[in-house]
């Protein structure tokens, strides 16, 4: 079973990278947490203390957001869904995503790339999101176009986070 003996060469090449990683950041390597230390780092958010809060991964330290709470989500695709907790909201979400599919994923890889950041607020998506008949939870479903007037780059409409030269070479250099 050379494909097996394979497999198991290449997870431990992953495991070593993933301990320099969880080194590095002091966050375990997972999409979700590096997602929080990038956004924290090039946003300047103060995340809580406690990366098991349910809503709230930290507050805008800087600029028009500042003091507002944020859940921050990084998306290895995005494919217009957002995991919300209905009963307790964040002032804003942040979200992270690398490309949009293009047909199947099957036999295809979930590169972790950051093609366009997003910025909802969270009591105005809950809202818009009221107004149609869709489960907000887990995979929450957001059209195309509330993605469109949130996003802050790499196409920046949304005016209520603006991003700066600075910020977007560092997020370039996640894409």
């Amino acid at each position: 079973m050379p494909e097996l003996a394979q497999l198991a060469s290449l997870i431990k090449r992953r495991n070593a990278v993933e301990q320099e990683i969880t080194a590095l950041t002091g966050r375990p390597a997972a999409i979700g947490h590096l997602g929080e230390y990038i956004a924290a780092e090039i946003f300047h958010i103060a995340l809580v203390d406690s990366a098991s809060e349910k809503t709230i991964d930290g507050h805008f330290e800087t600029g028009p957001l500042m003091g507002r709470s944020v859940n921050i989500k990084w998306y290895a695709m995005q494919e217009g869904l957002l995991d919300i907790t209905p009963a307790l909201q964040p002032d804003y979400f942040l979200v992270l995503a690398g490309p949009k599919p293009n047909g199947r994923s099957r036999r295809r890889p979930r590169p972790w790339l950051i093609e366009s950041v997003y910025c909802f607020s969270g009591p105005e998506l809950t809202e818009e999101l009221q107004k149609r008949p869709v489960n907000i939870g887990i995979a929450t479903s957001v059209r195309r176009e509330l993605w469109s007037k949130a996003e802050v780059y790499s196409h920046p409409n949304n005016p209520e986070l603006i991003v700066s030269d600075e910020q977007r070479r560092l997020l370039a250099l996640f894409g």
